[in-house]
């Protein structure tokens, strides 16, 4: 059987280099390496692109870039298909099949990366360039969900400072409690959760030091449930999570230490109503043209109503994180989750027009 070479993008220029990481590490801990060759690609927190092929410890670690490197790039020439690596003695070629970005949060999951690799023709593991934008646009990604039917929270976005001044009128017409947040960011980065205006130009100059737009949405009362979703026209939906909250909201901590929270997969809820998430997941996962796989994120209401929060595009992918266990709910582990997203990607390679 002939291996296919499937390159692996790691670290990145973002506050989420290390969750990164993480989900790198775990990654290639149950990847097959008797069906697929591997070519890892570390960018480091400065933007530089290297080829690491040193023990995969060292990445967990964050010692890889330590080592003595070769610079990498991808190729913009549709005929090499693949990777330029760079040395003193020269440029050589690297042919790759397909390429798996395992980035989160800007310039990894924002379509940056993806309209890169785009450009070459290669097959790309993911959610292509449009819907990785939208999706990391929060209020570009509840409008267009909005317009499909589905209850997305009230908000109003800031494009600088000065206009938290201007927008007072709106602002104060929302109801506290607030969530204040950088418009495109992951992992719970920069948001605040404010109880009284006063609170609100400390949460909002806090929310632009990580973005350039910042969103203030309405507390949406309830608790938030999660679905993770792969494929293109026909989906596989795993279980329905749940994120109970002691206190507080789910910020970066909670995400990774569960200190104070938990995660109940399956939901704690009846089979008709995680149906009907499962349902609402779809219409959001194919509204916002996902593709290859995705995790959407809902609020479901005292009332039982369904409310749409955001869209992962490469959601975490320890073996404990969310979208990996949600995939184990309907039997599917993750060696088998990998290969069928890998798969997945390379059998897309049809979607381009030489």
């Amino acid at each position: 059987m002939n291996k296919k070479t499937i390159a692996i993008i790691f670290g990145g220029h973002s506050s989420e280099y290390s969750v990164s990481l993480e989900s790198t590490y775990s990654l290639l801990q149950h990847i097959n390496k008797d069906k697929y060759h591997l070519y890892l690609i570390g960018i480091t927190h400065l933007g530089k692109w290297y080829h690491f092929d040193g023990p995969i410890e060292q990445i967990i670690q964050d010692t890889w870039w330590q080592n003595n490197l070769l610079e990498v790039v991808i190729s913009p020439d549709l005929q090499k298909h693949g990777l330029l690596e760079i040395s003193k003695h020269g440029i050589k070629h690297i042919y790759i099949d397909a390429i798996f970005p395992i980035l989160h949060g800007k310039n990894g999951e924002d379509g940056t990366i993806q309209g890169l690799i785009q450009m070459t023709q290669i097959p790309l593991i993911g959610c292509d360039t449009l819907s990785s934008a939208l999706c990391m646009d929060k209020a570009k990604a509840h409008n267009i969900v909005e317009h499909a039917g589905i209850r997305v929270p009230q908000s109003i976005v800031l494009n600088s400072l000065q206009e938290l001044k201007e927008k007072e009128p709106l602002i104060t017409q929302l109801s506290f409690p607030l969530f204040v947040k950088p418009m495109k960011a992951g992992s719970s980065y920069g948001i605040s959760k404010i109880t009284t205006y006063s609170e609100l130009e400390n949460a909002v100059c806090y929310a632009f030091t990580y973005d350039n737009q910042v969103i203030i949405e309405e507390a949406i009362l309830g608790f938030e449930v999660g679905c993770a979703i792969i494929g293109f026209d026909q989906l596989i939906v795993g279980r329905v999570d749940e994120i109970e909250l002691s206190h507080g909201f789910f910020d970066f901590n909670e995400k990774y230490t569960l200190q104070t929270s938990k995660i109940h997969m399956p939901a704690r809820i009846d089979q008709e109503m995680e149906k009907k998430i499962q349902e609402t997941a779809k219409i959001i996962y194919r509204t916002l043209g996902c593709q290859v796989f995705a995790r959407v994120d809902m609020f479901l209401t005292p009332q039982n109503e369904i409310v749409f929060n955001e869209v992962n595009t490469i959601p975490g992918f320890t073996s404990h994180s969310r979208f990996p266990q949600m995939m184990r709910g309907i039997d599917i582990n993750f060696e088998k989750l990998i290969d069928i997203l890998i798969e997945m990607g390379l059998k897309h390679e049809d979607c381009y027009i030489s």
